[in-house]
């Protein structure tokens, strides 16, 4: 049993649960005025305090090895320093893509396995990092966790720059771990890391095309390659930390690349509804940058009045005037509903995948917690 467990269920010895049990754990509401279940509430957030103290000393460690220069601009980002370099208690992130490799490494070889795998949960958390610092230079974004983001204090060159040299440092920790997994995670991480590459220029190439040019299927695939496929590969490195069978290895990414996908559903429509107060960025940042999130590109080929009056917004520059008529005809044309909808769908998909490596839900219950965390969100 994985040993972040707080539940407690009985079988008979010999009977594995259905599927059908893990699905039922793991709906997620679609009203995002519900509060968190009993999963995704307290259990989540202990695996979440766990694993930032046992990830944040050796992510320190890791950055320390950067020169000067750049070690101040990732301090920064991280939360750590301010940006005259004296220290603050920022927020580092919620660290859910470490807590998935060490979850997933417990749930599969148990606590041995969990410990072996924390290099392996740094790499993810500084590959991660190097695609938001990159990300916020691309999409301009002038905020991120209730701060000014790096570029708009240091420069474009000087943020790209740290992002990459977090990525080599990811990549490098892991040629370093003489854990016998290590080579196999190197090469799969190394391989996210394009996958993530090409998500983000289909995402910018796509917000080159007019608002009737976006297909619904091509987004899905483009959200999947930037935020699923991270996902995946952390529940995957678990696994290989573990010592798993490679079909349960694939089962995994395949369990956090469809949880990603309803995160990123999630995210979108916060990204249009969230509250500032909550997410740290202005109210309607996407619909603002004219982004073509999963939601608007689902209420564009929708049809209808709404999907023509949304498309004829989306044609002019933005106003902040019709700011609340850009997310009104999302909403009417049927946005909002269909990625919470398509939200829930991703979800049980990914119990099904859970299901097939580990069919205990007392041993999946970590898992189960921690992608319930991420698509139970509200703000």
């Amino acid at each position: 049993m994985g040993e972040f467990m707080t539940e407690t269920h009985t079988r008979p010895a010999g009977v594995r649960p259905s599927t059908e049990t893990l699905e039922r754990r793991g709906s997620i509401a679609t009203d995002r005025d519900d509060g968190p279940g009993p999963l995704d509430g307290p259990e989540a957030a202990a695996i979440l305090e766990r694993v930032r103290a046992t990830v944040d000393p050796e992510l320190r460690a890791a950055v320390e090895a950067l020169p000067t220069s750049l070690r101040r601009i990732t301090r920064y980002h991280f939360g750590w320093e301010h940006a005259d370099g004296t220290p603050a208690a920022g927020n580092a992130g919620k660290a859910i893509r470490p807590a998935l490799v060490l979850t997933a490494a417990a749930a599969l070889g148990g606590p041995r396995a969990r410990a072996a795998a924390l290099r392996a949960a740094v790499a993810v958390e500084l590959v991660h990092n190097f695609t938001l610092l990159h990300d916020d230079v691309m999409d301009r974004d002038a905020t991120r966790r209730h701060r000014a983001t790096a570029w708009t204090v240091f420069g474009d060159a000087d943020a790209i720059l740290a992002g990459d040299a977090l990525q080599a440092l990811a990549l490098r920790l892991l040629a370093e771990d003489p854990h016998p997994a290590s080579a196999a995670a190197g090469a799969r991480l190394a391989d996210c890391v394009v996958e993530l590459c090409a998500g983000q220029q289909a995402d910018t190439a796509l917000e080159k095309r007019g608002p009737g040019e976006v297909g619904l299927d091509e987004v899905l695939a483009m959200a999947e390659a930037k935020t699923g496929a991270l996902l995946g590969c952390a529940c995957a490195l678990g696994a290989l930390y573990a010592g798993a069978a490679d079909e349960d290895v694939v089962a995994l990414d395949a369990f956090g690349r469809e949880a990603g996908l309803a995160f990123q559903l999630i995210d979108d429509v916060i990204g249009i509804w969230g509250d500032p107060c909550h997410t740290g960025k202005p109210a309607g940042a996407d619909l603002a940058a004219r982004k073509k999130s999963l939601p608007v590109v689902a209420a564009l080929t929708s049809g209808g009045p709404a999907a023509a009056e949304l498309a004829a917004l989306y044609e002019v520059p933005y106003d902040e005037e019709d700011l609340q008529r850009t997310a009104l005809a999302v909403e009417r044309a049927g946005g909002r509903d269909w990625a919470q909808a398509q939200a829930a769908e991703r979800m049980a998909r990914a119990m099904q995948e859970l299901a097939r490596a580990v069919p205990d839900p007392e041993e999946a219950g970590g898992l189960l917690a921690l992608a319930e965390f991420v698509t139970r969100r509200n703000n």
